[in-house]
């Protein structure tokens, strides 16, 4: 998937022709789809990228069907802005914004995946250890109606997802698990999933 930054001119921002015309050769979006896109987004977000207290309000209004809605917003909103910001930078411009949008509408099953992993992987070394599944695990946990402990949890997904036992699970072993409809890996994801649903 394209991934770079945006441009700037005369201090407002600018999306490049060759932007456009890759993201437009990944995404399957039309070029004039994408400058209208650009142009919505851009309207939301005059400085062309997305701040923390603007994602804020954005999840806040995702998580308003859960029991604690601010709790959870709290919890979950590092690691869901991990998806977005890729070059980490602390902010989300438009190119980042509408990989993940197109990824999560239009992907492929393994697509979608490989994106979320991102949420999962705390640390972003490229892996998931067992203190990160349980910290994901206890922040999710508000929206589970799951009655077992988060230790319980997670360690049944990690024992799940690690497939070779080394004691860390790749981005395709977490593929792998939650394809193949491991229990618990399969509960988490439909969890992380139902985020974005909203």
């Amino acid at each position: 998937m394209y991934c770079r930054r945006m441009g700037i001119k005369n201090g407002k921002p600018v999306l490049r022709n060759d932007d456009i015309l890759a993201f437009s050769h990944t995404s399957g979006l039309s070029e004039e789809q994408i400058k209208v896109k650009f142009d919505a987004f851009t309207a939301d977000h005059p400085k062309g990228k997305i701040d923390r207290k603007s994602f804020r309000k954005m999840l806040t209004e995702a998580f308003l069907h859960s029991k604690n809605p601010m709790e959870d917003v709290e919890k979950m909103e590092k690691h869901i802005f991990r998806i977005y910001d890729t070059n980490n930078d602390g902010h989300i411009d438009f190119i980042e914004f509408m990989v993940v949008f197109h990824v999560l509408s239009e992907g492929t099953p393994e697509d979608v995946l490989r994106k979320l992993f991102r949420l999962f992987d705390v640390n972003c070394d490229g892996n998931i250890s067992k203190k990160e599944m349980l910290r994901l695990v206890k922040d999710l946990h508000g929206l589970s109606t799951v009655s077992e402990s988060r230790e319980s949890i997670a360690d049944s997904a990690f024992a799940e997802m690690d497939n070779d036992g080394d004691g860390v699970v790749t981005c395709d072993e977490f593929v792998n698990a939650v394809l193949q409809e491991k229990k618990v890996s399969k509960m988490l994801t439909m969890n992380v999933i139902d985020i974005f649903v909203s």
